[in-house]
């Protein structure tokens, strides 16, 4: 994980609304950036005061969690490094993955049995079920980014309320 909390927009760049923005951050492709980024994602929506609902937090936590597992189990050969990014917009929030590597991964339904390959099928589920989308697009670099949006379900309370720290 990088030093520090996620670079933040000059206040110029900031759309209407304080919490909204684009954020990217970088991580090495290790197990341990797992939860790190899931931090990271959790902090910035509460520096930010981003007004979420605590079930889309949860959902959208998760999904960094699957999609940051995804890279650094099928990708850290050819991308030893990979980047969050993460966009709140006044009706939308959406988190994205990049890596370097050409390889786009399909959402595949695993058997009980399995131990893993429910990740992308999970995303899916939790993005459709919550009215969002999740998508894989190929990046400049040859590598892709593996996105998944939610709508953002304010909280009671507006703007000014932050999600609930855990």
């Amino acid at each position: 994980m990088p030093s520090g909390p996620p670079a933040e927009p000059p206040e110029e760049l900031t759309a209407p609304f304080a919490y909204e923005g684009v954020w990217r951050f970088t991580a090495p492709a290790l197990e341990s950036s797992v939860p790190q980024a899931r931090h990271a994602v959790r902090d910035l929506l509460i520096r930010r005061r981003v007004p979420v609902a605590e079930e889309t937090v949860d959902a959208l936590l998760l999904i960094v969690s699957e999609l940051v597992t995804n890279a650094v189990q099928h990708a850290a050969l050819l991308s030893p490094e990979i980047t969050v990014e993460v966009t709140v917009g006044a009706k939308r929030i959406r988190a994205a993955v990049e890596d370097d590597h050409p390889y786009r991964p399909k959402a595949l339904q695993a058997d009980e049995g399995d131990i893993g390959g429910r990740g992308l099928w999970l995303v899916k589920m939790l993005t459709a079920e919550a009215g969002g989308g999740c998508d894989v697009e190929h990046t400049a670099s040859g590598g892709k980014a593996v996105w998944a949006e939610l709508p953002l379900a304010p909280v009671a309370g507006g703007p000014t309320s932050p999600p609930p720290a855990r």
